[in-house]
């Protein structure tokens, strides 16, 4: 069975699992349910819809480029109105609320900067995302609709490898060129990986189960991770910045 394989790369990336009330925060690879969401996106699938096949998909993550944390920090004023005109206003300890002017809240909203990662699936339906990919229905996101990808995300929909395990270990490294360089006298470079194993010792509760649109409901999965060495393939033609000016 062919594998779908994924190339995540974009100025920034969020990736939560527990991202509510004032902080929202991100994991350091991407989540199951996020990427099941970015294939629901380009199939054009509306929220709220049951996404159980694409979760039943085998799924592993490669972490090619790490990236940095980065904390966006917010003030936000809750003194606006709602969607029914009512003036919203921040509550105390004491129960009441606060004057309009008082009425604010700090959030911290956290993202992956310039990171790079490989995400694999294995099953019956990546023939059809492969071509949603190429055309998706709806605009494209890394985790948050404030993250958008810099390249297609569609490496290719292979029957090269056998199993989401053995793409994940022999894919050519997927880095940034300034990465590349930092290890352009190395034939190889150990990455993270993250794939579902029903005997893994990791739980991550990122498998999307069936719920209303804006009520959202997770699962939990078994997963393995593992730290491999990924082969890199040196570029055939070396960078001039000069041809731009021929």
């Amino acid at each position: 069975m062919k594998v779908l394989l994924l190339r995540l790369a974009g100025p920034l990336q969020s990736w939560g699992i527990a991202s509510r009330h004032n902080t929202r925060s991100t994991r350091t690879a991407p989540t199951k349910s996020g990427v099941v969401g970015l294939l629901a996106s380009a199939l054009g699938r509306p929220r709220g819809a049951d996404l159980s096949d694409l979760a039943a998909l085998d799924f592993g993550v490669r972490v090619d480029q790490p990236g940095q944390l980065l904390v966006d920090y917010h003030t936000v004023t809750a003194a606006s109105r709602s969607a029914d005109r009512a003036l919203q206003r921040m509550p105390t300890a004491a129960g009441s609320t606060l004057r309009p002017h008082e009425s604010t809240k700090v959030t911290r909203r956290h993202y992956i900067a310039d990171a790079v990662f490989v995400a694999a699936l294995q099953g019956p339906l990546t023939g059809q995302l492969a071509e949603a990919l190429k055309t998706p229905r709806h605009p494209l996101y890394l985790g948050r609709r404030s993250c958008p990808p810099s390249r297609p995300i569609l490496i290719g929909h292979t029957d090269r490898y056998p199993t989401v395990a053995a793409a994940l270990a022999q894919l050519e490294w997927q880095a940034g060129p300034a990465e590349r360089r930092r290890h352009r006298n190395e034939t190889h470079v150990t990455c993270e990986i993250i794939i579902d194993n029903r005997h893994g010792d990791d739980f991550l509760t990122d498998i999307p189960l069936p719920s209303p649109p804006f009520q959202r409901r997770f699962g939990k999965r078994n997963a393995e991770h593992r730290r491999d060495p990924i082969p890199v393939h040196p570029a055939t033609t070396p960078h001039d910045p000069m041809d731009l000016l021929g």
